[in-house]
């Protein structure tokens, strides 16, 4: 269900879209019922409709909407023409994120075709969820679900509540959907008043219970949402920690799509990994680093305030690189083992081989760079025209001096010198000196203009 507006989250994006860990609510839900292999997703839209299909534009879901939105048994109502009779209907909430597949499947195998099955869950604060109503003590048979606000104050002191996902016989559910009226506070139609409709008829009305409370929090509000990216990377770092992965601070982490790491991996503090990023064994990233859709070798070092982008593109680290601090690698950079890129040196859509070096102020892009290079501070590839991008090639063994422009497209021979200050518009032989700047004149009249005196 993908219906709702979410007034408390004060925005005009619809609530479902917000993002939790770098992706929106409802993609983590969809992602996740992809591992219980569905017949049919089926996701029920409302509210900003039209945002919420196209974001899931490339899922193999099917849509149907609730126009105007009345409830969540009317939301159901709507996909009840999408369902198949044979089969068991899984219902889950689109603000609901971290649920997870291990749940859900206990849930259907607590169904079993036969059995309307509840997921429930303990908390020490129930309050804005409805709760489960049974017969005598806590293991009686479950009879109803009362929202909280149709609650009795000894309704309410209830601790076991419902979390909104059920799972039912699609035959039976069908039937009940057709018997609910909107004969309370909101005057909605309730999905929870399906329970009391199978009591009613002898169904068997059963729990089952969710291993955490954050595994069914809902996001209502931008605080809520604060809330559960907290959990949610805590339990990311957990995890790393539990596999061998040295956090400063597991407080001080945000990884936004997927973090593999190898044995005796360290990351220091406020780092973000974005997309899926891999860390080769040995690995060690400094703080402050964003890393996006990259794969880094072994061994190698990740200086402070480093900036790795391959969103376009994966950026590709060979094992025993240094990198940074303050540098910048952009979607197409390949660097071999024991290349260094030191500060504030930027790459995009270039290949350095092993042991090639840029060290301090330099940017190289559109560029194929061969080994134990030794390029300059300043140096640039001058690789767009105004109008086309061009490639640079560097042979084996060259030098590049200080100050450099390489005006692309050229090419470097093996073992070139390129003088400091050079403007090179032409190939540089391989193995020679070459170097393109002014004549150095020195004028001994010449006098520096100096400050009129104060009036």
């Amino acid at each position: 269900m993908a219906a709702g507006k979410g007034t408390r989250m004060k925005s005009s994006r619809p609530k479902v879209l917000h993002n939790l860990a770098g992706r929106p609510l409802l993609q983590h839900v969809v992602q996740t019922t992809a591992q219980l292999q569905a017949n049919r997703v089926i996701v029920i839209t409302g509210h900003g409709a039209e945002q919420v299909e196209s974001a899931l534009a490339s899922t193999a879901v099917t849509f149907v909407r609730q126009m105007p939105q009345l409830g969540t048994g009317h939301a159901v109502q709507q996909a009840a023409p999408s369902l198949h009779d044979n089969g068991i209907t899984l219902i889950l909430n689109g603000d609901v994120p971290l649920i997870e597949a291990s749940t859900l499947k206990a849930l259907v195998e607590a169904c079993d075709g036969k059995r309307l099955a509840l997921l429930s869950v303990l908390l020490e604060d129930p309050t804005g969820y409805g709760r489960i109503l049974r017969h005598g003590d806590s293991n009686g048979n479950v009879f109803g679900i009362v929202e909280q606000r149709d609650g009795t104050p000894e309704q309410l002191r209830v601790n076991e509540a419902y979390t909104g996902v059920m799972a039912a016989p699609t035959r039976l559910l069908k039937h009940w959907l057709q018997e609910l009226t909107p004969q309370n506070a909101q005057g909605e139609y309730y999905l929870t008043d399906v329970v009391k409709l199978a009591v009613a008829e002898g169904t068997p009305v059963v729990c089952a219970q969710a291993s955490s409370e954050t595994e069914v929090l809902g996001v209502n509000s931008p605080a809520q949402l604060s809330d559960l990216e907290r959990r949610f990377q805590r339990r990311q770092a957990d995890e790393l920690m539990s596999a061998g992965v040295r956090l400063a601070d597991p407080s001080r982490i945000d990884i936004r799509g997927t973090l593999h790491c190898g044995s005796d991996v360290e990351i220091d503090v406020n780092c973000v990994f974005e997309g899926q990023v891999s860390l080769a064994s040995g690995v060690r990233i400094g703080p402050n680093c964003v890393i996006r859709q990259a794969s880094i070798g072994g061994n190698t070092v990740i200086h402070a305030f480093t900036h790795i982008d391959g969103e376009t593109s994966d950026v590709r680290i060979g094992e025993q690189a240094v990198v940074g601090p303050f540098a910048r690698l952009r979607p197409g950079a390949n660097l071999g083992n024991e290349v260094h890129i030191g500060n504030f040196v930027e790459v995009k859509n270039a290949t350095l081989g092993t042991g090639s070096k840029a060290n301090h102020l330099a940017y190289l892009g559109d560029t194929t760079m061969g080994e134990r290079v030794n390029y300059g501070a300043g140096s640039i590839t001058a690789n767009y025209d105004g109008a086309n991008k061009h490639r640079t090639l560097i042979g084996n063994d060259v030098h590049v001096g200080s100050n450099c422009v390489l005006v692309a497209p050229i090419s470097l021979g093996d073992g070139a010198t390129v003088g400091a200050g050079t403007t090179l518009s032409k190939d540089a032989p391989a193995g020679q000196l070459t170097v393109a700047r002014a004549q150095q004149v020195s004028f001994g009249d010449w006098q520096r203009p100096s400050k009129k005196p104060k009036s």
